[in-house]
């Protein structure tokens, strides 16, 4: 039977939750808040973790989620549910005077949510329209010391959720498609959509892309609306997305294909199902490059290396450059990021201004590893991914941020020094763990580090933030990457050069024994040694 664990003051006990049994994870959320009290604080899943679909997600309070199947991981547990009371909330750290300058600092910094990347959502060119008027308001997280552009929305039947950023507008266009545009005729669908994803326990990007999937595949005559048991022909309606939603979470039907990804639903219906499944991408169409690889070179590594869609390591360097558009494209000073900032940023975070020049595929390796031991650091410390790392700061004279606030704060929490280079090593150890766990389940190194064929085939025709594709070149020169593919040979010799910096064996790709010896990770160096999955 299903239990929910409720702790309080640090006692646990597990609790029947067989009336929660097929309930959604918000609607479990608030049946607890309501039994509990309000001061509970609750993570849940929904009929799609229940029924261990492969992108279930934890649903928490302020409609945080926790995706990559956390959901299934729970569910199979016969956990619907974790209930958190305490009465002493206040959380001991070894310097609080130390750590509330730095928290003194960041608000002063007047660092916030870059409302460059709000903008993106209301360029008419890709039509990706927040929702209009006062229906919104802000609700940032608890303690957010950035003025985030985080909203609630409120429907006209009185329900309120979170509605930012992809989970926004990923619904947007099809009902503008299907019943007008919605600026002229405002209507809730958007919003129920992304709720009764949440409420279902799936994730809103996993969904977006099964719907182009979908899609593309109805258009090419692979699947229909009789055979499958989803409207297709009605997407955009709240009639298709709760058939979809419900199928897949409750695995019924063509659903129970779905609920295992669209690369397994694709394999019974021929090579045509499974050649839309690259074409629906993530995040963007074939021709356009969200962050992607034909147009942010450095993002190649990121992707190849990565389980799913990495997406705190493209906004790294991605919300930086897009700064830097801002004034570049217009040819005035619109934003703080110059193009000599944005080669000073890129000498202090990310190895020299070679990271920032695409027309090179030089310099991208020391890049790549650079952000991805920063960000895998930022992640341990549950740091927002809009605010950090502080790569730029608009009030002050060279507008260069600071690497060292999250080794600094983190030395307040522990009252011992951490530097700068420790900090990253936490990182590096954190992404060597994760690549040794990929090894070990299939991701065999050199030719699994790969991308897409269509990175390496088909032109990238626009941006969402660059129709034409402009990007800074050489000395911070205007190019534009329209047009451009991932050079094979040039993505082969940048891995080489990543996997040495990496320490690994180039060969191979595959982490070597004294590498994860070095990261004190020797019991995993063991297990893949036995297992024959180490190199060099």
């Amino acid at each position: 039977r299903p239990v929910y664990l409720l702790i309080h003051d640090g006692k646990a006990e597990l609790k029947d939750a067989s009336a929660l049994r097929g309930k959604g994870a918000i609607s479990t959320r608030e049946t607890l808040k309501h039994e509990l009290g309000k001061a509970v604080r609750v993570v849940a899943i929904g009929p799609a973790g229940e029924n261990m679909v492969s992108s279930a997600i934890l649903t928490a309070d302020n409609d945080a989620t926790g995706s990559a199947g956390l959901g299934a991981v729970i569910g199979s547990k016969k956990l619907k549910a974790i209930a958190v009371r305490g009465t002493h909330r206040r959380v001991n750290v070894a310097q609080p005077e130390r750590l509330k300058e730095l928290s003194n600092w960041f608000r002063d910094s007047g660092r916030n949510f870059p409302e460059v990347i709000n903008r993106w959502v209301r360029d008419p060119f890709r039509e990706f329209k927040t929702v209009p008027g006062p229906e919104l308001k802000k609700d940032p997280c608890f303690g957010c010391l950035g003025r985030c552009a985080r909203k609630v929305y409120r429907s006209s039947d009185g329900r309120k959720g979170k509605f930012f950023c992809h989970s926004a507008y990923f619904y947007q266009p099809w009902v503008d498609r299907y019943s007008g545009d919605w600026n002229q005729s405002p209507n809730d669908v958007p919003f129920h959509a992304t709720k009764l994803i949440d409420d279902y326990g799936l994730e809103v990007k996993w969904i977006d892309r099964t719907i182009r999937w979908l899609l593309n595949c109805y258009e090419a005559g692979t699947l229909n609306d009789r055979d499958i048991g989803i409207p297709i022909s009605k997407l955009g309606s709240l009639e298709f997305i709760e058939t979809l939603v419900q199928k897949i979470a409750c695995r019924e039907g063509f659903g129970e294909f779905l609920a295992q990804g669209i690369e397994k639903a694709a394999e019974p219906f021929g090579p045509e199902a499974r050649k839309q499944v690259e074409r629906a991408g993530y995040l963007s169409e074939p021709g356009a490059d969200v962050y992607g690889p034909r147009l942010y070179i450095v993002s190649a590594l990121f992707y190849a290396m990565e389980p799913r869609q990495p997406i705190q390591l493209l906004h790294e360097i991605a919300f930086v450059v897009s700064k830097w558009l801002v004034s570049a494209i217009h040819g005035v000073p619109l934003s703080h990021v110059s193009t000599e900032t944005l080669q000073a940023i890129a000498r202090r975070f990310w190895g020299g201004e070679l990271a920032v020049d695409f027309s090179t595929y030089d310099g991208k390796a020391l890049a790549a590893k650079m952000v991805q031991d920063r960000q895998y650091a930022k992640e341990s410390l549950i740091l927002c991914d809009f605010l950090w790392p502080v790569t730029d700061l608009e009030s002050t004279p060279d507008h260069i941020g600071d690497p060292t606030a999250e080794s600094r704060i983190l030395s307040a929490v522990l009252g011992k020094e951490v530097s700068e280079e420790e900090y990253y090593r936490i990182g590096e150890r954190a992404f060597n763990l994760q690549r040794a766990i990929l090894v070990r389940e299939g991701h065999y190194g050199r030719a699994f580090d790969t991308l897409p064929e269509r990175d390496f085939t088909v032109p990238v025709e626009f941006d969402v933030a660059s129709p034409d594709c402009v990007m800074p070149g050489k000395n911070g020169e205007l190019i534009s990457r329209k047009g451009a593919v991932v050079d094979r040979e040039q993505f082969e010799k940048m891995k080489d050069e990543y996997y040495a910096l990496r320490r690994w064996d180039v060969a191979t790709g595959l982490q070597t024994r004294a590498t994860l010896e070095s990261l004190e990770l020797r019991d995993v160096a063991r297990d893949l040694a036995q297992r024959g999955l180490v190199g060099g």
